[in-house]
C-alpha cells in the first residue's frame, strides 16, 4: 500500500475581530428585513456595503442595485430605496422625497457621527478639514451634508503644505471613519503644526471597528510569511488592512475577495499565514479560504483575539416588527 504524500504544516494565525462590524450588520439587516416586510423589488441606491459576494447575496434575494434615484422605473415608485452604510449628501434624501419615495437611510450611525462632528464645525464659525480619500462615497456623502465651499478635503500630508484657507483660526477636522491610524495620524500632525489653532472633532472619528482591526493584524503580521485580507479592491477599510499587515512585518501582504483569487503560484512554501477580513467582508468567504488552505496544507487555526465587539446597532423603527432569522443571513454568516 502506497503512502499518501504527507502535506506540509500551516498555522493560520486568524485574526479576531475581523470582518463585519456592527454598521455593516446593521445596513445588510435593513435591505433583507425590507425584503421580507415589502416584498421583491427592494432599491439600494450605490452597494450597500463593499463587497460583491454580498451584493450579489441580495440581488438573488430580490434587492435590486442602482446609482441614482432616477434609474426607479415608475411603476416602483411605492418600492423601499435603501441608502448605503457609506451615507449620503443631503441632496439624496431630498430628491428622494421630491419623487416621493418611500426610503430607509442604512448609513452607518459612526457615519452620521462625523456627519454631526463636520456641522458642528460650521456651525461654530469653522471651515471643514476632512480627511480622506477623494471620490469615496463616504467622503461624498460627508462633504454633502455643508454647503459648496464649507469642506475642503485634504488626502496626504502634502495636500497640508499646499492648503492656504482664508482663515487659519477657524478651521475644524474631521475623518473619514475607515482610514489607517497611523497614515491619519501623520496628516493630523501637519495640519496641527501648520494651524494650531485647529479644533478636532469632539469624539475620534476612525471607527473602533478600524481601529481593532488594524491593531489585531499588526500583531498577526509580525513574521507571518503570507498575510491575507478577504475584501474588497473598493472597500477603504480592507485595502488599508493589507497596508497595516506589510507595515508590521508580514513578508507578503494580498487582498483576495474570494478563494479563487489566492495566487498559488506566488505563495510556494509558507508556514505561518495571517488571515482577517475587512469590515464588509461575510464570515463565510474566510471559511472558504481556510477550507482551501486545509486541502494543500495540514492546518492548525491559532485564534489571535486582540479584542472583544460587543457594539450592536439597531435597525430602524419601521422595520422591528419583522423577525430576523439565522437562515435569514446564512448567506453572510454561513
Amino acid at each position: 500500500m502506497l503512502d499518501r504524500p504527507t502535506k506540509p504544516p500551516l498555522t493560520i494565525r486568524l485574526c479576531q475581530p475581523r470582518g463585519f462590524c456592527a454598521g455593516v450588520d446593521r445596513a445588510i439587516q435593513i435591505v433583507v428585513l425590507a425584503l421580507k416586510k415589502y416584498g421583491a423589488p427592494v432599491y439600494v441606491r450605490h452597494e450597500i456595503v463593499h463587497n460583491r459576494y454580498v451584493v450579489e447575496g441580495l440581488q438573488k434575494l430580490g434587492a435590486v442595485f442602482i446609482e441614482e434615484l432616477s434609474e426607479i422605473p415608475p411603476e416602483h415608485h411605492d418600492a423601499p430605496v435603501v441608502f448605503s452604510a457609506h451615507g449620503v449628501p443631503k441632496s439624496v434624501p431630498a430628491d428622494a422625497q421630491a419623487r416621493n419615495l418611500f426610503y430607509l437611510d442604512a448609513t452607518c450611525p459612526l457615519v452620521s457621527k462625523v456627519h454631526k462632528q463636520a456641522m458642528r464645525h460650521q456651525r461654530l464659525g469653522r471651515h471643514v478639514v476632512l480627511i480622506g480619500h477623494a471620490g469615496h462615497p463616504e467622503v461624498i456623502g460627508t462633504m454633502g451634508q455643508l454647503p459648496e465651499g464649507a469642506v475642503t478635503l485634504i488626502e496626504s500630508e502634502e495636500d497640508v503644505a499646499r492648503f492656504d484657507p482664508a482663515d487659519p483660526a477657524a478651521l475644524g477636522f474631521v475623518t473619514q471613519t475607515t482610514l489607517s491610524v497611523e497614515d491619519t495620524a501623520g496628516v493630523i500632525h501637519a495640519l496641527q503644526e501648520k494651524f494650531p489653532e485647529i479644533k478636532a472633532a469632539a469624539a475620534e472619528s476612525i471607527c473602533y471597528a478600524t481601529t481593532n482591526r488594524q491593531e489585531a493584524v499588526k500583531e498577526t503580521a509580525i513574521g507571518a510569511d503570507l498575510f491575507l485580507v478577504v475584501g474588497a479592491p473598493n472597500s477603504s477599510n480592507s485595502m488599508r488592512l493589507v497596508e497595516v499587515a506589510e507595515r508590521a512585518g508580514a513578508k507578503m501582504s494580498l487582498l483576495v475577495q474570494r478563494a479563487s483569487e489566492i495566487p498559488w503560484e506566488r505563495i510556494g512554501e509558507i508556514g505561518t499565514l495571517g488571515l482577517s477580513a475587512g469590515a464588509s467582508a461575510p464570515e463565510i468567504i474566510v471559511d472558504e479560504i481556510i477550507d482551501a488552505f486545509r486541502e494543500r496544507f495540514d492546518v492548525t487555526v491559532d485564534l489571535a483575539v486582540t479584542a472583544t465587539e460587543t457594539e450592536n446597532f439597531p435597525v430602524m423603527r419601521a422595520l422591528r416588527d419583522v423577525e430576523l432569522t439565522k437562515a435569514d443571513m446564512a448567506f453572510v454568516n454561513g
